[in-house]
């Protein structure tokens, strides 16, 4: 057979789609042929590819304020090709302009609506233990010799607490608000220097501590009152953003739950109990702070160490009687501020400790020592000069840490 090839023809026949004016479901197709002077169909592809990159470009430029912005990441760069079907995506996700028909009428893109993520809900605070915590053996004993103990001195929680902001505020709710705010700055915080915060507070604001002087006084004033409590600029914006949150949700006043005191600004589960207890008489549970946390782990209290308040809490909630729920903090509080000191406790004063109640009581012991001191006489008269010497004896206490019987074994 001859090899014969098909001449090309000079005109190219094809399909152009356009909308129907009548119904904008339908798409009409008409057969267009181009001039025998119109580019080859691979080149006028080419050159219509390249149009609609530059729109596509033009698009996404003006939509870099709507895409939110996400890390880089580590792996190889893609090509070029992909980095193209990626923004196409993006136009088409994002609101198109409406089109308008040859009659005039518009048609506009439908809109994809993304679902809006809704806030995540605190979890509630734990109240209870799943399988309650055995009592200590003689723990009642331990816990009437530490109250006997107590009443014996004044700690400076019962003159400068936290429980002692209210009574200088007339209003009920600034009574209330005040011990909150005194809770929310004594953290990692002394007491004396937490009552002299609020003391300094109190007259920069206006007088009294209420919310409404709290939201109106400029950050830079609350911060220069209580520039000396721990994490200082933390806490002024937890008492402007509590002042707010307090105005908008809870009617100008503390809320009477824990879970909601939990839900404000810098308050924990030890803020929320004692804040219920001292500014509505609501005895939920037990603030445990870093005392009542040393001295119960200290006395053995604990099946296992507990690492942070929280278990603590949960632990004595559990076989603590309820009645001595709100008294505990502030008496361990108090021996712990006086007696049982983080470093170098005073276990010589301490009555559990001659009792063997304190299993990490140290052990003091006494040792005399003998120091010889030389006096010189000197007379008027040429007798020879004397020489005393005088014998004294002091006691010396030196502390040691207890034994670990097991260690011996």
């Amino acid at each position: 057979m001859s090899s014969l090839k098909r001449p090309l023809s000079a005109r190219i026949t094809r399909l152009a789609a356009r909308q129907s004016p009548y119904h904008s479901s339908v798409t009409l197709l008409e057969a267009q042929e181009d001039p025998p002077d119109s580019p080859r169909r691979s080149k006028r592809i080419k050159t219509e590819i390249a149009v609609k990159e530059e729109v596509e470009e033009e698009r996404i430029a003006d939509l870099e304020d709507l895409v939110p912005n996400t890390p880089k990441k580590t792996k190889a760069k893609p090509r070029a090709t992909k980095i193209k079907k990626e923004k196409v995506k993006k136009v088409e996700e994002e609101d198109l302009p409406a089109v308008k028909t040859e009659r005039g009428s518009t048609i506009s893109p439908v809109k994809k609506e993304t679902p809006q993520k809704s806030p995540k809900k605190q979890k509630p605070i734990p109240q209870s233990l799943a399988v309650p915590h055995p009592a200590p053996e003689r723990w009642r004993e331990v816990y009437d010799l530490i109250k006997e103990m107590r009443s014996t001195f004044i700690a400076p929680v019962d003159t400068m607490g936290c429980d002692q902001s209210q009574f200088r505020e007339t209003e009920p709710k600034n009574r209330r608000f005040a011990t909150l705010v005194s809770l929310m700055l004594s953290s990692q915080t002394k007491d004396e220097v937490t009552d002299a915060a609020v003391s300094k507070l109190r007259m920069a604001i206006g007088g009294a501590i209420s919310i409404e002087n709290m939201i109106n006084a400029e950050d830079s004033v609350i911060s220069e009152a209580i520039g000396k409590v721990g994490f200082w600029r933390r806490k002024t914006g937890y008492l402007k953003q509590t002042a707010i949150r307090l105005r908008d949700h809870f009617d100008s006043d503390v809320p009477k739950t824990v879970d909601e005191l939990c839900s404000l600004p810098g308050v924990g589960p030890k803020m929320a109990f004692l804040a219920l207890q001292v500014a509505w008489d609501l005895n939920e549970g037990i603030g445990v702070d870093v005392h009542v946390h040393r001295i119960t782990n200290r006395l053995g209290w604990h099946r296992k160490p507990t690492k942070n308040p929280e278990e603590t809490r949960l632990n004595l909630q559990s076989w603590l009687p309820k009645e001595l729920h709100r008294e505990i903090n502030y008496m361990l509080v108090g021996f712990g501020q006086v007696i049982c000191l983080p470093v170098g406790p005073r276990c010589d004063q301490c009555t559990l400790a001659t009792k063997g109640l304190c299993p990490s009581a140290q052990k003091v012991t006494k040792k005399t020592t003998k120091t010889k001191r030389v006096t010189t006489v000197k007379k008027a008269s040429a007798e020879p000069e004397v020489e005393v010497a005088v014998e004294e004896e002091q006691e010396v206490m030196t502390k040691k840490p207890p034994v670990d019987e097991q260690a011996n074994c």
